[in-house]
């Protein structure tokens, strides 16, 4: 048989297998009422994680996300990652993980997308202005506890995933999922579950993508920093019952008036914390982080109107972003055991506990901070001088991410942005904690990008949570862009070359000629060669990847 010239084939299988975004773009424009309606399918699940009570809602959620991924032909499983123990002793079955894969060539560039399907608490009464369980789309915003944070991105993927099927287009590198149910309360079993998948269902990863944030304006942006999170409890136990503030005031060392008192040195009125070590581990602010944070997009008036207060901490963006991001907070949630009801209750409380967390950064150790904390507060209680018990619990001890901007997947992600929105992303930190990041990376060691599609003004955690339906959509044209960038992305592990050469020389011929006899012959450095179709033909041959 008589063989084509190499270069030939090459540029054939380019045209065979061009890009072909605008059919993909209008598949998705053509779709979006589809779209909406898997959303609202989904948001309609109370998924709440937090709720024990509804733990059969977020079964049914996970069952319902393996059964799409399932109906696309994806080759799915329900991971069993254990039980977990409640307060009380009882023992309660964890959702199972969803992990899913479509295609298989090992000539292909594989990603793994991670996303979960878990939410935060959702009620009318919180001061929602529509039912948190019922899409309701207001001035193209669609309101939804989960819409944004994180059903809307998760599904996104999908449909990205679904375009190319639909338009019998070849996926330009491997695609594989890993949807969780437990991320809103610590993404209890992941970790173990990432471990013992290491060598097997995330062996042939080369990316992970995660997409489980959002904007910082209206431009987008590329996230490539997340803060950790050591989440405290501190308890101080005194009577043995509830006490009569009128009947037994002034008789007792109330543990609220301890729990205040101890949980004023936490913090300076300015911001500044007084935990000795804390400050002292945070890296010194480069010049070059100095000029990323001068660059980017980001409106301190807007920011400030939007939150709703009347002054911030800082006054400048570049420091107000540095402590967004880089830099820890102490932030105080709550006093469990104190009455908080409405009307009056005259109540001295036997046991509080107060709920705090710190943001790590780059540098912290969770379990140097650990021993910071409660020797601080433990020294702080002992001044004064109580016969009250304090104990001091770290409840999540998760630790920080930070990605290298330069590495390809981030010069990848500029590309598709730019594609799709015709600017430049912002490249930003994210002042939250999405611990799977830093799991993903210490266990697999696979390169990591955070590509979010949710608004700046989503709301995320709050009352009238919403995605827009322009970033929904844009959001699933952008996935679908990114996946065509990453796949060019020169592969670590090509065959080598003779390698490549042989298998390009023994492509299938009948899918090549399908292509060839729509094609005009001409001549090019003495070989024949072939122009490219007036229509782009899309051959059922599988032909393998060209570097």
């Amino acid at each position: 048989m008589k063989l084509l010239p190499l270069s030939c084939v090459l540029h054939a299988l380019s045209i065979v297998h061009a890009f072909r975004y605008d059919h993909l773009v209008e598949h998705v424009n053509s779709h979006q009422d589809q779209y909406v309606q898997a959303l609202r399918e989904w948001v309609s699940v109370e998924s709440d994680s937090s709720d024990v009570s509804k733990r059969a809602e977020l079964h049914r959620m996970m069952e319902m996300t393996a059964d799409k991924l399932r109906a696309m032909g994806g080759n799915v499983t329900l991971v069993d990652i254990g039980e977990q123990q409640l307060p009380n002793g009882e023992m309660l079955a964890l959702p199972k993980v969803v992990t899913a894969q479509f295609i298989s060539d090992p000539l292909k560039t594989t990603v793994c997308v991670y996303g979960h399907v878990d939410v935060q608490p959702g009620k009318l009464e919180d001061g929602w202005a529509t039912e948190p369980y019922n899409l309701t789309e207001i001035n193209g915003n669609m309101h939804g506890r989960g819409t944004s944070d994180n059903k809307a991105p998760v599904l996104a993927w999908i449909h990205a995933v679904e375009a190319y099927q639909a338009l019998n287009i070849e996926l330009p590198v491997n695609v594989k999922f890993i949807i969780e149910g437990m991320e809103e309360t610590g993404s209890n079993g992941l970790d173990a579950m990432v471990v013992a998948q290491r060598d097997t269902f995330l062996l042939d990863v080369d990316y992970i993508i995660i997409s489980d944030c959002g904007w910082l304006s209206l431009r987008p942006a590329l996230t490539y920093g997340t803060r950790g999170n050591c989440y405290f409890s501190a308890e101080i136990e005194g009577a043995k019952q509830d006490l009569h503030s009128g009947v037994y005031g002034g008789t007792v060392i109330e543990p609220m008036t301890d729990l205040i008192g101890i949980l004023d040195t936490l913090i300076s009125p300015s911001g500044k914390i007084l935990i000795p070590g804390i400050r002292e581990a945070v890296d010194p602010l480069t010049d070059e982080e100095w000029k990323t944070y001068q660059d980017i997009e980001f409106d301190m008036e807007n920011y400030k109107n939007k939150l709703g207060v009347t002054e911030l901490m800082y006054n400048n963006k570049v420091d107000l972003l540095a402590h967004m991001w880089r830099y820890p907070t102490v932030s105080i949630h709550g006093i469990e055991g104190a009455f908080s009801a409405p009307g009056t209750k005259t109540v001295i409380p036997a046991k509080v506990a107060a709920k705090f967390s710190i943001r790590q950064v780059p540098s912290m150790d969770p379990e140097v901070v650990k021993k910071q904390v409660t020797e601080y507060l433990e020294a702080a209680f002992a001044r004064r001088k109580s016969p009250n018990k304090l104990k001091v619990t770290m409840m999540i001890g998760a630790k920080p991410w930070l990605a290298n901007t330069q590495h390809v997947l981030y010069e990848a992600g500029k590309k598709a942005v730019k594609r799709v929105f015709n600017v430049e992303p912002d490249m930003i930190r994210e002042g939250g904690t999405i611990p799977v990041a830093r799991t993903f990376q210490d266990v697999t060691g696979k390169g990591i990008i955070m590509m979010p599609i949710g608004g700046f003004d989503d709301g995320m955690h709050s009352q009238n949570e919403k995605i827009s339906r322009y970033n929904y959509l844009e959001g699933t044209k952008l996935f679908i862009a990114y996946l065509h960038e990453v796949s060019q992305i020169q592969k670590s592990r090509r065959p080598d070359s003779q390698h490549q050469l042989t298998l390009l020389t023994h492509v299938d011929m009948v899918g090549l000629h399908a292509f060839l006899s729509q094609s005009t012959l001409f001549v090019e450095k003495g070989a024949v060669c072939t122009r490219p179709p007036r229509m782009t033909v899309e051959s059922s041959a599988s032909f393998p990847a060209v570097p």
